[in-house]
């Protein structure tokens, strides 16, 4: 069988990623709009109701245009937003199907499904099966930080980057940023972790195109019950046990480390996060690790558009 599917928002970075990976399979066809009929509204609406599927790669107010655009009786067009304007909504389910056990049967049965965000990704793994398992109390005073890869920033911050006339001295270092402490993503890590307040996160940007770690520091002191890093390496082997994309790292990573450094660029062009624990009987950092173009994004996108369509969900993507 052969499905329709229609990025809308194609010549974005997550928009041509999932067009660079759809083009691959022989079970999709990728409908494309023409470039002067893009904002037409009208031709949009045709487009819509004709696929299977749409991604919408798109700003959030013009996301919730598109999903305007949905005819009441189509109950056959299903959506991906990669969008943050439906995250939190209740409406929509939260597109990462390893959330807990039974979070990919309503992945599958969506109509509606919002891709998340590239550092809530990260985060979510890190802290959710914490939460609920009160591993870590709802109360936490937790704090992340993410490095990732310029490519997250879109066409301006990558044209800064690649642009040898623009590149500047102080864009050869890693750049903190979102310095309001008010990130588009925090509602996300939030809502989706359980947490009662939101964590303080910082974000950083490097001068490497794609990949990306997003670390969580904790204090045992503070936490719901008596833990040591050894024993939420193992908590986490035991609740990711059988995933396909989701890969914990032994108790002792000093092997898979490069000299000493844990590299934000290993899993790129795949699918795969790797999550580490770190620490002593003071302190734990755990770190999750993955492509911000894949798990953290497109890959993400394509991995529940297959357990929508009921397809394999490893179909077109790398592990």
């Amino acid at each position: 069988m052969t499905y329709k599917v229609f990025i809308d928002g194609r010549h974005g970075t997550t928009g041509l990623k999932i067009d660079e990976r759809l083009a691959l399979r022989d079970d999709v066809e990728v409908l494309t709009i023409p470039d002067a009929q893009r904002k037409d509204a009208a031709v949009k609406a045709e487009y819509i109701n004709r696929a299977d599927v749409v991604f919408l790669c798109l700003p959030d107010a013009a996301s919730k245009e598109s999903v305007s655009l949905l005819a009441p009786d189509n109950t056959r067009t299903r959506f991906l937003d990669a969008s943050t304007a439906h995250r939190t909504n209740p409406d929509w389910v939260y597109g990462l199907p390893e959330l807990n056990p039974r979070h990919r049967e309503r992945v599958r049965a969506a109509q509606k499904v919002a891709v998340p965000g590239c550092h809530a990704s990260g985060f979510i793994m890190l802290m959710h099966p914490l939460v609920a398992a009160g591993i870590v109390p709802a109360d936490y005073p937790a704090t992340t930080y993410s490095i990732t890869g310029y490519s997250g920033g879109g066409k301006e911050m990558i044209a800064s980057y690649e642009d040898a006339g623009t590149l500047g001295d102080a864009m050869l270092s890693p750049r903190f940023y979102a310095l309001g402490l008010a990130h588009k993503h925090l509602p996300e890590m939030q809502t989706l972790t359980g947490l009662a307040n939101k964590p303080l996160f910082t974000p950083i940007v490097g001068n490497f195109a794609q990949g990306m770690v997003v670390a969580v520091p904790l204090l045992p002191r503070l936490l719901g019950k008596p833990v040591a890093a050894a024993d939420l390496q193992h908590f986490f082997a035991e609740y990711y046990a059988g995933e396909t994309f989701i890969k914990v790292m032994p108790a002792d990573a000093t092997p898979l480390l490069d000299n000493g450094f844990l590299p934000a660029t290993a899993c790129n062009d795949t699918n795969r996060a790797e999550i580490f624990v770190f620490g002593h009987g003071e302190q734990i950092l755990l770190a999750a690790r993955f492509d911000n173009l894949g798990k953290g994004a497109s890959g993400a996108a394509i991995q529940c558009m297959n357990l929508m369509l009921g397809v394999d969900e490893a179909t077109g993507l790398a592990v």
